[in-house]
């Protein structure tokens, strides 16, 4: 599985690692900027129960997904994020180094603007779904998974959602100053 890139987004995908599904573009149209107009967020990889690595990004959305704007995560250039099941979402994020791949996480609300982030990993799946729904990158792009539709989406979200795993990434979503009518003047 990859790690939500960089820490958090290696939590937010843990994308970059093999067995994780991928797709030529995105599978699910339509976001919204469901958690606002801008995102600060602290990534950590989470690895045996523990957190590590920290890493600090800012995304802004652009009318489509949430593109970086600063601080870390910089193999990531965007991603949206989508409701999914049971308060679970499903994010799609679109790596720097093939910006026509669309890579997907699973995001597990744990507590308020704190969330895991697993890799939607086809190892997930039993071998009937993966026989049914993976096909393959191109020689150039060895995708281990390739999905064309949200159908197929949807059946290995579920299956990594069952598997209740404790590591990928874990993020928090940080105060983005926007907001300054509760804060105290000097």
């Amino acid at each position: 599985m990859k790690a939500f890139t960089g820490a958090a987004f290696a939590t937010l995908c843990a994308l970059a690692l093999s067995g994780c599904i991928d797709s030529e573009g995105p599978t699910l149209p339509d976001a919204k900027p469901v958690f606002g107009e801008k995102l600060k967020l602290q990534f950590f990889t989470l690895r045996k129960g523990f957190a590590q690595e920290p890493e600090q990004a800012t995304f802004v959305w652009n009318g489509s997904l949430y593109a970086h704007v600063s601080g870390g995560m910089k193999d990531v250039s965007g991603f949206s994020v989508h409701p999914f099941e049971a308060g679970d979402y499903i994010l799609q994020e679109v790596p720097v180094r093939h910006p026509r791949i669309t890579e997907y996480a699973l995001v597990h609300k744990i507590a308020d603007a704190v969330y895991q982030v697993i890799a939607i990993d086809e190892a997930d799946a039993d071998e009937a779904t993966r026989t049914a729904h993976c096909g393959k990158g191109s020689k150039t792009d060895a995708s281990p998974c390739r999905i064309a539709t949200r159908d197929q989406l949807f059946d290995f979200a579920r299956a990594t959602a069952a598997r209740r795993k404790d590591d990928g990434g874990l993020v928090l979503r940080l105060d983005d100053g926007s907001d300054r009518r509760h804060k105290p003047r000097r």
